[in-house]
């Protein structure tokens, strides 16, 4: 871990190594120049989370595949 990066969102600066506490550090990344991107990186992950979310919460039976292989739409348990 003393060879990968962190972001201080505190100071602002990037850490070699976790130096600072955990709770106003993030990472850790694999370069200097990712840590400084640390913002950017978090900001991308939490709009493809927020996609990732929407596509499961939007999700119902009336738009899945429910048929079985043999297109009776009965479940493993023979239910419809």
């Amino acid at each position: 871990m003393a060879h990968q990066w962190f972001f201080n969102t505190k100071t602002g600066k990037p850490e070699l190594g976790p130096q600072s506490p955990a709770n106003v550090r993030l990472g850790p990344y694999r370069t200097r120049e990712d840590a400084l991107r640390a913002w950017e990186i978090v900001r991308n992950r939490n709009r493809k989370w927020d996609s990732d979310d929407a596509s499961w919460n939007s999700w119902s039976p009336a738009h899945s595949d429910s048929q079985d292989e043999h297109g009776s739409g009965e479940n493993a348990d023979g239910e419809r």
